[in-house]
């Protein structure tokens, strides 16, 4: 039996020379197909304005061949070896590296994201820097929170909820409204504009919130539609596609970012550089990014957490009066609640979309101007 076991082991981890070049061929030509009107074509604008198209060739086949090189490589070594592998015992006990790295990784993420704008600062300079921390680290933290909350709803709950961006552009179409026409500060549209959109979200939550599956889906994603047609559409609130423009820049506590005498630079006896404002956004930005994944994973392990857990998974179970008791005191459902219980019999009622609060604020704080999200 070990030996017919042993043999077996050897022929799932044999090299086949054909079978890897015939993999990485149909694989070369599911890239070709997949990569030609994206890669291959290219459209431009020539001097008399008139559309004009291209070819990228040599683009297309060099990156069609490390495709198919990259799969010949997995086929010919790389498959044999995990087959080896897989015939081998399991340990008992992981790797010390391993636990090290998991360990370790945590705090040196978060090292690293704390000493970010440093080291670009240091590679890229000034106005290197100011593109790399505004677009690659101001905008990541932002999608990073949006996708935080839209975890909680389709994560925890369980909601396909496709209009959770209409929530975002409520908050970040307020926040330049209400900055722009009013006056407002940035510390107090902060926390104006995630009220705004929770807002937004509540009264969504109200009639939409019983529909389950695919009714959701449809729902969720025709009120984001609807939000972003009105943000086209009504030109004389929001402009349009081109934006709201002259939205107030942010403030250090009231002090701008800029070269007069009452600046930044200035009141702290530094040299001008629009950089301090970027770098100040990403500070910020990471603080709330740092708060909202607390938040998160610590819902988690409350109770309403569970609750959510357990709607996603079997949503009838959960309406039976038995499974509403906390685990920690199974008690007895009284007469009273069960009869409230078949009153209400769909718990989905208390369930509320998580709202980009914070996301939008940002945004709108990040730029001078905000357009309309993209479908």
């Amino acid at each position: 039996m070990q030996a017919a076991v042993r043999q077996a082991g050897a022929q799932s981890g044999r090299v086949d020379m054909t079978g890897a070049l015939r993999d990485a061929g149909f694989t070369g030509l599911i890239a070709f197909g997949a990569l030609l009107p994206l890669i291959g074509f290219l459209t431009g604008v020539d001097g008399s304005n008139q559309l004009v198209l291209t070819t990228r060739w040599p683009l297309l086949f060099a990156i069609v061949a490390v495709i198919a090189a990259c799969r010949f490589l997995y086929c010919f070594a790389l498959m044999p070896w995990l087959a080896r592998r897989a015939q081998r015992p399991a340990r008992a006990t992981s790797p010390a590296w391993r636990d090290a790295i998991a360990n370790w990784f945590v705090p040196f993420g978060v090292a690293f994201l704390i000493l970010y704008p440093v080291i670009v600062y240091l590679t890229a300079g000034t106005s290197g820097g100011q593109k790399w921390i505004d677009n690659f680290g101001i905008q990541i933290l932002i999608y990073v929170m949006l996708g935080w909350g839209l975890n909680i709803v389709v994560g925890l709950a369980g909601l396909l909820d496709l209009g959770y961006v209409a929530f975002y552009a409520v908050g970040a179409y307020s926040y330049a409204l209400l900055a722009k026409t009013f006056g407002l500060t940035f510390w107090i549209l902060l926390p104006l504009a995630g009220m705004l959109s929770s807002f937004w979200g509540i009264l969504l939550g109200f009639p939409v919130l019983r529909l389950r599956g695919d009714y959701l889906a449809i729902v969720t994603l025709a009120f984001g539609e609807i939000i972003r047609l009105i943000l086209i559409n009504w030109t004389a609130l929001t402009n349009g596609y081109a934006g709201i423009t002259g939205i107030p820049r942010p403030t250090f506590f009231g002090i701008p970012f800029n070269a007069n005498d009452d600046g930044f630079a200035a009141t702290f006896g530094l040299p001008f550089t629009p950089l301090y404002r970027v770098i100040f956004l990403y500070y910020l930005i990471l603080a709330l990014a740092l708060l909202t994944c607390f938040v998160t994973v610590r819902l988690r392990r409350l109770p309403i957490g569970r609750a959510w857990e357990a709607l996603r998974e079997d949503e009838i179970a959960r309406r039976l009066p038995w499974a509403r008791c906390s685990p920690a005191s199974p008690a007895r459902s009284s007469p009273r609640a069960k009869r409230s219980s078949r009153r209400n019999p769909s718990p989905s009622s208390n369930r509320r979309p998580s709202s980009p609060s914070w996301c939008s604020a940002a945004w709108a704080a990040r730029s001078a101007s905000s357009s309309p999200p993209s479908p």
